[in-house]
């Protein structure tokens, strides 16, 4: 039961140092504490200097009025009377007791306590003990009319600290309720201008959760203070972003649907005919088409799905090492078959290895969109070329066809997703290039279109060296 308690208290204080509010009020409670701790030690220190100064100049009060009352008789001898005023002055109701001693300057004892300590220097109090109590003592020297070559005599008397000690309590006291009203004051204050002030941060917090699921309109930086001000405008520019990335998302969506649609449909009716056609001949063509469009909406839910895979957070950040040209010159020899049935030319021009770091198996993709394009487009008896290299510090690759190539006007656009160049005839779904940037621009990259020389389109690719 006793674990559960403790848990749960300590859930709580966790909770409390989590909160801006509390953290605020400790480090300013903290301060204020430290100082005042600061001053009410001074304070004691100075109540007590205080104190016995005042014992001080009470002590010496005394002994001036009791070395007034010494006189010389006629017979030459040292006399006194001590005044009740002189041992009175330290009746402040604390029930101190006194001691006094008259001496001759030649050592004689006139009154008092023979026994009494005497301080190093007169007028000076000291700290002594006596008959079992603490007392401040303090002497005088006194000139006595009558004595032989003006003699003087000395006057001590002492006193217990139960009214010093009393007077420097008291002193501290006052200073310590002064210093706890200004402390109450202090957090008082402080708990009300933390409310005040985090009231802007608690309604950017309302506002932010009232906000429905689809709400993405900028927050006005005016509803809180000038230091929270880019704390709006972050979130602003966050919710910005969202908001276009899920625009982007429903984009894609629908241009997905729409690319699958199509297909879809087409298998649909040759699977159709096929198993309403009698003839074996036609029945067999039906379902070379069947395959043709299994491969083609195959193909493209491989480069949806890898396009998806390309997009920035999508995957945790690697750091393979590729070697771009053994990754070329594999790519090129899975599309030797498919380059041969069109007697296509493919070559590789690779003078070594040429490493670079990042993902691995993104960059194999980027190529094989590439070099799939390349073949792609280029018509019979046509020549793609791969050339891998080095240049700047950076690592190169250029894919060369001898197709239509792209006007130049449209490259900016065949980056985009789905998008398509009118009038081609060449099957494809428009991911191709859309796939090879957002590999490119996550690897760090650049790439960029060009006429090939004869004729075609080169794309030369950038990529840091490992």
């Amino acid at each position: 039961m006793f674990s559960s308690v403790y848990s749960k208290i300590g859930a709580a204080f966790g909770r409390l140092s989590q909160s801006l509010r509390v953290q605020l009020l400790f480090l300013v409670l903290l301060t204020l504490f430290g100082a005042i701790g600061f001053n009410l030690y001074d304070s004691f220190w100075s109540a007590d200097a205080t104190a016995r100064l005042v014992t001080d100049r009470t002590l010496l009060a005394s002994a001036r009025v009791i070395a007034e009352a010494v006189r010389v008789d006629e017979g030459g001898n040292v006399q006194v009377d001590v005044p009740p005023a002189a041992l009175e002055m330290f009746d402040t109701g604390f029930g101190d007791r006194v001691f006094y001693q008259v001496t001759t300057v030649w050592g004689n004892l006139v009154s008092g306590f023979p026994d009494l300590p005497l301080p190093a220097a007169q007028r000076v109090g000291e700290d002594h003990a006596f008959h079992g109590a603490d007392v401040r003592v303090l002497m005088l020297d006194h000139p006595v009319v009558g004595l032989p070559n003006d003699g003087t005599i000395s006057v001590t008397v002492a006193v217990t600290h139960k009214s010093q000690y009393a007077m420097r309590r008291q002193l501290w006291l006052s200073d310590f309720s002064k210093q706890f009203v200004l402390v109450f004051l202090a957090s008082l204050v402080t708990i009300l201008g933390l409310q005040r002030g985090l009231a802007p941060a608690l309604r950017l917090r309302d506002a932010v959760r009232e906000r429905g699921r689809n709400r993405f309109d900028p927050l006005p930086p005016e509803m809180v203070q000038s230091e929270l001000r880019p704390l709006v405008h972050a979130l602003n520019d966050h919710m910005q972003r969202v908001q276009s990335q899920m625009a982007a998302q429903r984009r894609f969506v629908s241009n997905a649907a729409h690319q699958l649609r199509t297909p879809l449909a087409l298998i649909s009716t040759q699977a159709s005919v096929a198993a309403r056609e009698g003839d074996a001949v036609r029945r067999d063509e039906a379902l070379v088409a069947l395959r043709t469009s299994t491969r083609q909406i195959s193909r493209l839910a491989g480069q949806l799905l890898t396009l998806s895979r390309a997009e920035p957070g999508s995957r945790r950040p690697r750091g393979d090492v590729t070697d771009l040209s053994k990754a070329a010159r594999e790519i090129l020899e899975a599309h030797a078959e498919e380059a041969l049935k069109r007697n296509i030319d493919v070559g590789l021009e690779a003078d070594g290895p040429v490493i670079v770091e990042g993902d691995g198996t993104m960059l194999r993709e980027m190529l094989v969109n590439l070099i799939d394009n390349a073949i792609r487009y280029s018509g019979a008896d046509g020549r793609v070329t791969v050339s891998v290299g080095q240049a700047d510090g950076s690592a190169v690759v250029t894919v060369e066809d001898s197709g239509p190539g792209i006007p130049e006007s449209e490259r900016d656009h065949v980056f985009e997703r789905f998008y398509r160049i009118m009038g081609t005839e060449s099957e494809g779904s428009g991911l191709g290039l859309a796939i090879v940037r957002e590999v490119i621009e996550g690897a760090g990259g650049w790439v960029s279109l060009g006429d090939a020389e004869g004729g075609g389109l080169i794309v030369t690719v950038r990529l840091p060296l490992a």
